[in-house]
């Protein structure tokens, strides 16, 4: 039978001879095996298999149940779709009917029938297929953030927050750091309003030189400036019946922002050099990655603008606190640029999760894309790893730690040392130890001979 790669199946049994029987009999999946929880965590975390069949007895307690059950629980934690299949002994229907109860897809009894199993493990796949048809459905159905990819809690609030916000005409106010997808929230505030089907115009304040400001926003007549050899409207004209972004609304000039709060109270423009009032029908959203409420303390922005642009105010968190969006995001933005680039890359190793959990993203979405991308470019396995991101492991992190503490214990030494006069009593009375055990972090430290040489 030609193996199913994309059916990953993890198999998790002490028993060698057991778990190589099954390996081999299930040989047109892709099988991945593990002995212990550690490995079966890691297996899950690396592998996001379909279908895991575990047995409840494993090490440290073969014969016990325990591990099994944290291994069972911590399973459907890190990855709540997989089915998972829980195999006991003949005369252990309690644990397979409390297994059930807490999540698991079925229950085999053994001694193991391989035949059999088959059966109960390809029901299961069918299963989880359905199921993930059925999501992928409801999801297309129900999500109008489009461009939107997260599980996280706060931002899931934010988005109902959108969905309520949209259908109405009140200004909003995008806050949040560089990078956390303030453009996206504007589209989707866009999309699901009665504008929909009208212009979507962005516009970038801290890219427009201070002198195009105004040509650019209002647009100006034949002849108002040397250059100016036609009428040209402006973006709020081009955004009529839609919706203008002002991205980093901070940087307007002063003297535009009086211009802006003119249109957001009349709804009129004028072009530069024209005497026509142009009636609009343009909706304003906003965002910022600066403090305003300090900017108006500092009279570099104006109050009654802020109060005209923040009748809602929608503050996004960074990256770095959205725990539960980090890996997943990476690893959205990782198949996204294999299928367009056509790269032989199975996803992310272990050690790269890690360092993407670990890491605290400061140029937050924009860093993670940067940084898959690269990733995606040298990496030379299936798996991308830390050092294709660019990241620390957690390994090297924690060596790091391991360097800067003993550092800074022999700094501590040393000052003591030289604040007694190298008097071991005094010495190991101020540091809380026992004399011998200075002696030995002297030795540890390499301080012994240097205080010898001293004393003579």
């Amino acid at each position: 039978m030609q193996k199913n790669i994309t059916q990953t199946l993890l198999i998790v049994e002490d028993d060698i001879g057991l778990q190589t029987q099954l390996k081999w009999h299930f040989s047109n999946y892709n099988v991945v095996v593990a002995a212990n929880v550690n490995d079966a965590i890691a297996a899950i975390r690396l592998h996001e298999p379909q279908v895991m069949v575990q047995d409840l007895g494993l090490p440290p307690e073969p014969d016990g149940v325990i591990q099994g059950f944290k291994l069972l629980q911590q399973s459907l934690r890190i990855h709540p779709h997989m089915k998972l299949i829980v195999m006991t002994g003949n005369d252990c229907n309690e644990h397979a009917l409390k297994a059930v109860s807490l999540g698991a897809y079925d229950f085999y009894s053994k001694p193991a029938n391989p035949e059999t199993l088959e059966l109960i493990v390809q029901r299961a796949f069918h299963m989880h297929q359905l199921e993930s048809k059925n999501r992928a459905f409801n999801l297309s159905k129900s999500s109008n953030l489009e461009g939107l990819i997260t599980t996280d809690d706060k931002m899931l609030k934010l988005c109902k927050l959108i969905e309520k916000v949209a259908p109405t005409n009140a200004a909003c106010l995008l806050l949040g750091e560089s990078g956390t997808g303030k453009e996206v929230l504007a589209k989707a505030l866009h999309t699901l309003s009665t504008r929909n089907e009208h212009p979507f115009v962005a516009i970038n304040c801290a890219a427009l030189p201070e002198n195009l400001f105004e040509s650019e926003l209002f647009g100006y007549e034949k002849g108002a400036f040397t250059g100016a050899v036609k009428s040209t409207p402006g973006k709020f004209e081009l955004a009529n019946g839609g919706t203008v972004f002002l991205d980093e609304i901070g940087e307007m000039p002063l003297q535009l922002q009086a211009k802006l709060l003119r249109f957001l109270q009349e709804k009129v423009i004028e072009r530069i050099g024209g005497r026509k009032l142009i009636h609009l029908d343009t909706r304003i959203v906003c965002a910022t990655n600066r403090n305003l409420e300090d900017m108006m303390a500092n009279a570099t922005f104006r109050e009654d603008l802020y109060y005209r642009i923040a009748e809602i105010q929608i503050e996004i968190p960074p990256l770095r606190d959205r725990s539960s969006d980090k890996t997943l995001l990476a690893r959205y933005l990782l198949k996204k640029y294999v299928q367009k680039e056509h790269l032989n890359i199975v996803g992310l190793s272990e050690e790269a999760i890690n360092a993407i959990e670990e890491y605290s993203w400061p140029g937050n979405i924009r860093e993670l894309s940067n940084k898959v991308t690269r990733a995606a470019i040298m990496c030379e396995d299936k798996y991308i790893s830390a050092e294709d991101l660019g990241l620390k492991s957690a390994e090297n992190i924690q060596l790091n730690l391991k360097v800067i503490r003993e550092s800074a214990e022999k700094d501590a030494l040393k000052t003591t040392l030289s604040a007694t006069g190298n008097n071991i009593s005094a010495a190991a009375k101020l540091l809380g130890v026992t004399r011998p055990t200075l002696y030995d972090l002297m030795k540890k430290h390499n301080l012994d001979a240097s205080l010898k040489t001293n004393l003579i």
